[in-house]
């Protein structure tokens, strides 16, 4: 049994690392990396091979910095060759991005299962790229692996259950890779000293969709509400370069403690050691939750509506005196997790039985 995994970007390393982990491990299943290049810049890629162990890829594409049809298209072409090359049994893609639909729709046009973890995600937002490539990729898997029983709910609501696909809830991968890499980054992460953050309070932010981004009106909603969140309580902001790059050219000065692009295990400690989180990444928002931290969300739909209908997240979009509110309102909140909405760090171990059914 021969599976050939295709990621590009940062969450779906950490998901690849869960599940590779598992899988290897499984006798008779054989698994092949490809890397697009998506993510390019060493410290969005490089550095979660090297600190999670995840097996090195076996073919890198090098495909990044290209409009979304340009960089869907190349990535379509140079999988499809691989494939005809190698001939797998199941190609497994992960999430939303332009690698996912790439290779999901490269396989399927092959006659190759298509297997898709992180299915059934919907924002309800047809502007956001990414829902464009969750959707069109449910819609062409054979397999459908659900984080969430919403997943699950949203996938029988469009019909799915008429399709000839198989449904699985099986829990969120990233809950396992934030469980199994806790201690290790504990131990060996020094962000938090060397960026002089050791028993301080902060908060911490990312942000680097497109809607915030390429939006000047949303983009400096969020700095204003950065700067004067910072001018109280210290705001520590791991910055996408492409969103360095926007800030620059939009002539925003952004007053908060900025750093570079951040290894998993340093973005664990800084969650473990933040007051609370605020972002637009899906993965993020999770994250936040596993590591007993309130998110506000700098969007105006997210994937994951159980956090929000339990109180964990809260959704401010762009708007400062929202995201400021939003801050406020959770200053005396206690973090009290009553629910496990994500598998208990048993996702991994139900994909790898599923493709084990397969040898």
């Amino acid at each position: 049994m021969k599976v050939l995994t295709i990621i590009g970007a940062r969450p779906q390393f950490v998901k690849a690392a869960a599940v590779s982990r598992v899988l290897r491990a499984q006798a008779g299943i054989e698994e092949k990396i490809i890397h697009t290049g998506q993510h390019f810049d060493a410290n969005m890629s490089e550095v979660f091979f090297e600190e999670m162990d995840i097996p090195k890829p076996d073919f890198q594409l090098d495909i990044h910095s290209l409009t979304h049809g340009a960089m869907t298209g190349r990535m379509l072409e140079q999988i499809e060759n691989i494939l005809r090359a190698e001939q797998p049994d199941a190609v497994m893609v992960y999430g939303d991005t332009n690698s996912t639909l790439a290779g999901a729709l490269a396989a399927k046009k092959l006659g190759i299962r298509v297997a898709h973890v992180e299915a059934g995600l919907r924002s309800f937002n047809m502007a956001m790229p990414e829902e464009i490539n969750r959707i069109l990729t449910d819609r062409i898997s054979d397999v459908l692996f659900c984080p969430t029983d919403t997943a699950v709910e949203n996938l029988e609501r469009e019909g799915f259950c008429h399709f000839n696909c198989e449904i699985i809830q099986n829990g969120d991968v990233m809950q396992d890779a934030a469980l199994f890499y806790a201690q290790q980054a504990a131990e060996k992460s020094t962000i938090l000293r060397d960026a002089n953050l050791e028993g301080r309070d902060f908060l911490l932010c990312t942000f680097h969709r497109q809607e915030n981004t390429d939006t000047p009106a949303n983009l400096k909603g969020i700095v204003q509400a950065l700067n004067a969140l910072n001018r109280e309580t210290p705001v520590v902001v791991p910055l996408h370069p492409r969103t360095r790059k926007i800030l620059e050219q939009q002539h925003l000065k952004l007053e908060a403690l900025v750093l570079p692009p951040v290894g998993y295990f340093d973005m664990i400690r800084l969650l473990q050691s933040a007051r609370l989180v605020l972002t637009d990444s899906g993965g993020l928002q999770k994250e936040a939750y596993f590591f007993n931290k309130f998110c506000i969300t700098l969007r105006e739909e997210t994937e994951w509506s159980e956090l929000v209908r339990h109180g964990y997240n809260q959704l401010a979009g762009a708007d400062t005196a929202r995201i400021l509110a939003a801050v406020s309102g959770y200053s005396n909140r206690i973090f009290n997790k009553q629910e496990d909405f994500y598998g208990g760090g048993n996702a991994a171990r139900r994909i790898a039985s599923w493709f084990s059914t397969l040898v």
